[in-house]
């Protein structure tokens, strides 16, 4: 294949997929979880809110303190995998699951607790 083929080639990929590139970048590199679908469940709505609440929360300005911008950060997205858990635990009949996320709802609100404390000794909002 000559190089202006490859070059068009490539121009027109770059061309096609740049909209997609902008709106993620645009989302913190995350598609938008909140839209929402013709027939999502209620369940899919509820896992939609908790990324949302998640990903917004973790929107925090950093503070160049990197043990504050690593708790600051996790917290918000261990309070999503807690929603995302009670989400399954609303919905799911699947015995193994329900375990499974009520095990997440424990060990992440205990972290969450810990965390809390951290930023409470370090003076820290």
């Amino acid at each position: 294949m000559a190089r202006t083929s490859l070059a068009a080639l490539f121009a027109g990929c770059l061309a096609a997929t740049a909209p997609a590139l902008a709106q993620q970048q645009q989302h913190g590199g995350h598609a938008q979880h909140g839209t929402p679908a013709p027939g999502d469940t209620e369940a899919t709505r509820g896992y939609r809110a908790a990324a949302d609440a998640m990903h917004r929360d973790m929107t925090a300005p950093y503070t160049n303190d990197v043990d504050v911008d690593f708790l600051r950060g996790m917290i918000p997205h261990h309070r999503g995998a807690i929603a995302m858990a009670k989400v399954a635990l609303a919905h799911s009949k699947d015995p193994e699951i329900r375990r499974l996320a009520e095990g997440i709802v424990r060990a992440q609100e205990g972290e969450i607790a810990a965390m809390e404390a951290l930023l409470k000794r370090r003076g820290a909002p």
